[in-house]
């Protein structure tokens, strides 16, 4: 098991081609042990491909240069809450108070804020239109792959329920989700613009599950993605928004378990992320603290050897 620093960036900056869809949610980067890692890979594979319609503005200078850059004096959001009103896990809450207090000590100006847009709980359900049409498409794309089609035996059956409730949906349902994700998209990236630098968040509602918690249980295959929607409360906006995001491990609670912390940037500014993650590495090393072993679990309640 790895201390992951994972960086998702924006949307436009990694190319989807020449056979991926262009969605408009975020694009996936790495998991890495350092924000160096972090960076010599998307100075790698950062760039358009041929056909793209999403271009993010290329960066002025390599992004292995963020990487110990003074950002100077940010002016960053603290999110100790989660946005949707449930009850956030008390880990979560001290691993995100933790960081803004390093931020503090940094030279940053940290206070109480987030964008509005987050609280907005309607906008899962206008968005499942667009979420259960990518599924079919993905299986569809494995299947043009493979020259056959998938069969339900193949596809874990969360994603297969997916993609049969995309047959239901229509046209003006995908326009409609489309339109919905827009509006939101604009409403999270007004945050930045009205003057804010950074959000700082935890990066889960809770400390690491259990494995098997998001198996399918009998007569309701949609039980993982229900279990999941416990704790993704932080990291979902971004993915339409297509701003960067970037987690990094800064705090293990009292079973050892690692609890990370969200930061995310204004559209196009990975190079702020990478600053600002590289000072909190340096502030607070990582790359040497491992999570315990999963026998090391044993003793601590309510888990078992190998359960996470």
């Amino acid at each position: 098991m790895l201390w992951p620093g994972r960086l998702e960036a924006v949307a436009g900056r990694i190319t989807l081609g020449p056979q991926g869809t262009e969605t408009g949610l975020g694009v996936q980067l790495c998991v890495s042990r350092s924000v160096r890692d972090t960076a010599r890979m998307l100075d790698s594979v950062h760039g358009p491909g041929v056909g793209d319609t999403v271009i993010a503005a290329p960066p002025d200078r390599p992004y292995i240069n963020e990487v110990g850059a003074d950002p100077g004096r940010l002016r960053i959001g603290l999110l100790d809450a989660d946005p949707r009103g449930t009850e956030l896990h008390s880990d979560c809450v001290d691993a995100v108070r933790s960081a803004a207090t390093l931020l503090e000590s940094l030279g940053h100006d940290v206070s109480l804020g987030y964008p509005a847009a987050m609280s907005d709980a309607s906008f899962t359900s206008r968005f499942m239109a667009i979420w259960a049409a990518n599924m079919a498409i993905g299986i569809d794309n494995y299947g043009l792959a493979l020259g056959r089609e998938l069969t339900e035996q193949e596809v874990e059956v969360v994603n297969w329920t997916q993609a049969r409730f995309a047959d239901q949906v229509t046209s003006v349902d995908y326009a409609k989700g489309l339109a919905a994700a827009a509006e939101f998209r604009r409403a999270i990236h007004q945050w930045w613009t009205d003057g804010w630098d950074l959000l700082v968040s935890p990066t889960l509602s809770e400390p690491p599950v259990r494995i098997g918690e998001h198996d399918p249980q009998p007569g309701d295959p949609m039980a993982g993605m229900k279990r999941a929607f416990e704790w993704v409360s932080f990291t979902p906006a971004f993915n339409v928004s297509g701003q960067p995001a970037i987690n990094v491990p800064l705090h293990l609670n009292d079973a050892g378990l690692p609890v990370g912390v969200q930061l995310v940037a204004a559209y196009g500014r990975e190079d702020v992320l990478l600053q600002v993650a590289s000072q909190l590495e340096s502030a607070q090393p990582w790359p040497h603290l491992p999570p315990p072993h999963p026998a090391e679990l044993g003793d601590v309640p309510g888990t078992t050897p190998n359960s996470y």
